[in-house]
């Protein structure tokens, strides 16, 4: 999010470990992002496009492996998981503390990612939820999900920027 919003190059160790879903690098690849993979640092589009497909079949392949390792050793009596589940992680103390906590810290670095963008919004006087919400959408700007701003995003996304100034924002 910070490279497109800055428009830095995303630096990459190796390609196939953006991620190995084909149409997640494709969409980043057509974003307008830029990254430069240093494993591959003359890679071009067609290239970028190739090596996205053959790395979803690549994790295709290792969820079929596990798949079948594990069908195996549950043939074998192996038992899998947790057999207390969330009373366990009760028990130790780790309910969901951590995990809000690593939640709400991805959702402030998304926001701070945006404060440049929506400073920059408000000072061409567009300042209503709604209206805010449609210049991110015209923008191309996604919300941290992926999806299309709403005035409920923008109003947790002010919320989240300024929670102790009072902001001169309608609905």
């Amino acid at each position: 999010h910070l490279a497109k919003v800055t428009g830095a190059t995303l630096v990459i160790a190796k390609l196939d470990r953006l991620s190995r879903n084909a149409a997640f690098l494709l969409t980043l690849r057509d974003s307008g992002v830029r990254f430069m993979a240093v494993d591959m640092p003359e890679a071009n589009d067609l290239t970028v496009g190739i090596m996205a497909l053959v790395a979803q079949q690549e994790r295709e392949a290792i969820s079929r492996r596990t798949r079948e390792a594990l069908a195996i050793a549950k043939a074998r009596g192996v038992k899998l998981g947790n057999p207390n589940g969330a009373a366990a992680l009760k028990r130790a103390g780790k309910g969901g503390t951590a995990l809000r906590a690593t939640v709400a810290s991805n959702a402030d670095r998304f926001a701070e990612d945006l404060r440049p963008v929506i400073d920059d919004v408000q000072m061409q006087g567009v300042t209503t939820l709604r209206a805010i919400a449609a210049a991110l959408n015209d923008r191309g700007m996604l919300t941290r999900r992926g999806g299309t701003w709403q005035v409920s995003n923008v109003r947790n996304l002010v919320k989240r920027l300024d929670r102790h100034k009072p902001r001169d924002i309608q609905c």
